[in-house]
């Protein structure tokens, strides 16, 4: 049974722990997480020029579409207002900064009606982040830019936490694909990029649940979570953002969702920094998730257009 915890008043470490069973957590708007959202809708309506940006996709051609969201995301990432509020709503929420590490907050896009949805617009498949080389340990805080509905939200497929799923995930090295793949899934309308690894069955869609949360409402989940964009039919393109965490406690006690059927190799532990001064992950650390293969490609990925899953 998975719950959903709404203003939980709970710690940190019980927040996590409950999270590595399935249980998601939408907390409601607070004052950094607000003030994060209305510093992001500065940031759109300044690179859509005075058009609305949930219906601006009527107005342009989709490269001049893509063009205006290659140069929005990137800007959006590496503000340093950005990763200031990530840390600010860790601190709200209780978390220990100095053993919480957080990965770059991302700016997602999600436009309607098959306008675009691949590359930098990516609407995302049924997948879990573990396929992607992602830690068990990983929770992933989303939120609503502006005004949210089941037509344009995501998707949580319950029947599958603890259920293995038939998937690509043995195709992909972490390291390879950021040597390989990323700069041009990340910044094109399709193109000849390799797949992120995805289910190859059927996924039943009928028992799942889509959280609708007021704007800056953040959800959190576990990175373990199969979870997919819902179809965007609602006239309106939906920005959110996102980032993920790791706790130290947690790597170094051995827990974490339980891994059921990912396959992937290569990690992206290093990709997390320490929320209290944005030091890199320790090396101590980081030789816990070596596979051997880290020859493989491109260990740490920086490139400006990064829009990963």
């Amino acid at each position: 049974m998975i719950a959903i915890n709404h203003d939980p008043s709970v710690h940190d470490e019980a927040r996590r722990h409950t999270a590595y069973t399935g249980d998601l957590f939408v907390d409601s708007p607070t004052a950094q997480s607000a003030a994060f959202c209305e510093f992001a809708r500065e940031m759109i309506g300044d690179a859509f020029a005075g058009r609305d940006p949930e219906t601006a996709q009527y107005d342009v051609d989709v490269s001049t579409y893509v063009d205006i969201l290659a140069e929005l995301k990137p800007r959006f990432i590496h503000h340093e207002r950005s990763r200031m509020f990530v840390r600010a709503m860790l601190d709200e929420r209780g978390c220990d900064l100095d053993r919480t590490y957080l990965d770059v907050p991302r700016l997602r896009s999600s436009t309607s009606d098959g306008y675009l949805t691949t590359g930098i617009a990516l609407a995302w498949h049924p997948h879990r982040d573990t396929w992607y080389s992602a830690p068990q340990t990983q929770l992933n805080l989303w939120m609503p830019v502006y005004d949210l509905s089941s037509g344009n939200a995501m998707a949580f497929h319950l029947d599958y936490f603890d259920r293995g799923v038939p998937n690509s995930s043995d195709t992909y090295n972490y390291y390879e694909w950021n040597q390989k793949y990323r700069r041009s899934a990340a910044s094109q309308v399709g193109g000849d990029t390799r797949p992120l690894p995805g289910p190859t069955v059927d996924i039943d869609l009928t028992n799942s649940l889509v959280p609708v949360a007021p704007v800056g409402a953040v959800t959190t989940f576990s990175g373990h979570h199969l979870h997919s964009s819902v179809p965007n039919t609602t006239g309106c393109t939906r920005f959110s953002i996102d980032f993920r965490t790791v706790n130290l406690d947690d790597i170094e006690g051995g827990l974490g969702a339980p891994n059921v059927d990912a396959h992937c190799t290569g990690s992206s532990i290093r990709d997390f920094i320490r929320a209290s001064d944005f030091a890199p992950m320790p090396d101590e650390i980081v030789r816990r998730f070596d596979d051997g293969s880290e020859a493989d490609g491109e260990l740490l990925y920086s490139e400006n257009v990064a829009d990963r899953a």
